[in-house]
């Protein structure tokens, strides 16, 4: 056989016949993924719920609302965090293509196509995508809202640090220390100067004073890392039974758990009251009656209005505070002596382990492997709007665990010829077949004793 070689340039040709065109197969688990949605009838309700922003007859067709969601649906799948790296995406492969419903021969959204249709869909309508998610994991029986599990997580923000302002005055922090400096009777400041009499200065990081002039809804916040970036606080409700985000909610990154508890407490309500219109999802469903949270939401007027307004049992860790003083907050007293009771029973001790596992578990598949630890996006209402269906398409992926045994499309990877068959044709065979751990180390045993014999330096009888 004779070695081709590339050739510099290429002509383009004036015309192509269609039927010479590449044909996708598609990949299986989207095609999986659209099976679902269509049998639920997806796009008959994401329509009918967005009817209300288009106007028939005026203007040329936008981009119909199913393949908006399945494109933010693909950011979470894929691991994209940036609307620009979702268009790309979606014009590069065929099987996308396939997916949104698209041939070889039509344009894609492009990003801008994307940010005015974010910007015409209200937030209200974004959730009743993320409720009507949640009733197709009722209806599979993933989703019981029985007890749910709280936790907070930090996003970094689209705003750099450097470019916060003041409050009251609008300086910059180069012209306030500027400031500084020339009180204090330097009439040129240099960068050491400033860096000089700041180090020291207490609170100069005070969200009370700086602002960020690009994106007001940030706030100054020290991450999980160590390091202080503008930052938003997300913070999700988690099934106990099933692992489900019930709800996810996006508020300042400077308010404390004990005070963002109850809006994520209230949006669970209300999504477990919309997934309970449904009739059919309506018989997985049990009442709301516990909450299971870190020794950061601990607090007695925290767990008295979870208990009164929320009418909730709290599972709450409590932090060592020594002894406590409770006169005048007898029902304070009651709620913490209550809950610690609870917490310090073996149901109770199962909950916090559990809380743990599922809750940051969430955190990992949404915001590490999902792609959405840092925001490419500015505002709580923007953020909020990718945040509900990015989160949906991890709750969808509950669905696929329980029916193929994976929940993501590049698990297929790592699968044999036959297991890879089995995906395909939607079964689970061979997806229940786990390695004892004492059959697993030993061929692990007898893997190292191999390696080790073969090397020349270390041709060495291994004690057994």
């Amino acid at each position: 056989m004779s070695m081709g070689s590339r050739s510099g340039g290429q002509q383009d040709t004036l015309w192509i016949e269609t039927s010479s065109l590449p044909k996708s197969a598609g990949h299986p688990f989207f095609e999986k993924l659209n099976q679902l949605l269509q049998q639920h009838g997806f796009d008959a309700m994401a329509e009918s719920a967005c009817a209300k922003f288009y106007v028939d007859g005026v203007g040329r067709p936008s981009t119909p609302p199913g393949v908006y969601f399945r494109m933010l649906l693909i950011g979470f799948f894929e691991g994209i965090d940036s609307e620009r790296g979702i268009a790309w995406r979606t014009a590069d492969s065929m099987s996308l293509r396939s997916f949104l419903g698209y041939s070889f021969s039509e344009s894609t959204p492009d990003h801008s196509n994307l940010s005015r249709t974010r910007h015409r869909i209200d937030l209200e309508t974004h959730q009743a995508v993320f409720d009507w998610v949640l009733a197709l994991l009722a209806t599979e029986g993933l989703l019981k809202g029985k007890t749910l599990g709280i936790d907070a997580t930090t996003l970094e923000a689209n705003a750099a640090l450097r470019s916060i302002v003041r409050r009251d005055t609008g300086e910059s922090y180069d012209e306030f220390l500027d400031g500084l400096v020339k009180a204090s009777g330097i009439e040129t400041p240099t960068r050491e100067d400033r860096s000089k009499i700041d180090k020291k200065r207490k609170g100069k990081g005070s969200n009370k004073d700086w602002k960020s002039p690009s994106d007001p809804d940030s706030r100054i916040t020290k991450m999980k890392d160590g390091r202080t970036h503008l930052a938003h606080k997300a913070e999700h409700a988690v099934d106990m039974e099933t692992g489900a985000v019930v709800a996810v909610t996006l508020q300042g990154a400077d308010r404390g758990d004990t005070t963002t508890i109850h809006k994520t407490l209230t949006t669970a309500r209300e999504s477990l009251g919309n997934v309970a219109a449904d009739a059919k999802a309506r018989r997985s469903l049990k009442p709301l009656r516990e909450a299971v949270c870190d020794k950061g939401y601990h607090g007695g007027e925290c767990l008295v209005k979870a208990q009164e307004e929320h009418h909730l049992r709290t599972y709450v860790s409590e932090p060592k505070r020594g002894r406590r003083k409770w006169e005048g907050k007898r029902d304070q007293q009651a709620a913490v002596y209550g809950n610690r009771q609870r917490i310090g029973g073996k149901r109770g001790k199962a909950l916090m382990r559990k809380r743990g596992e599922l809750v940051e578990r969430s955190f990992a598949h949404v915001y590490e492997t999902g792609g959405m630890r840092r925001t490419h996006l500015r505002g709580h209402e923007n953020i909020l709007k990718r945040l509900l269906i990015h989160t949906a398409g991890f709750n969808l992926s509950l669905v696929f665990r329980k029916q193929l045994g994976f929940g993501k499309p590049r698990a297929l990877q790592s699968l044999g010829k036959s297991r890879k068959t089995a995906y395909e044709s939607g079964t689970k065979a061979g997806y229940n077949r786990t390695v004892p751990a004492s059959r697993l180390r030993h061929k692990l045993r007898r893997l190292w004793r191999a390696t080790c014999n073969a090397l020349p330096y270390y041709n060495v009888p291994l004690a057994a």
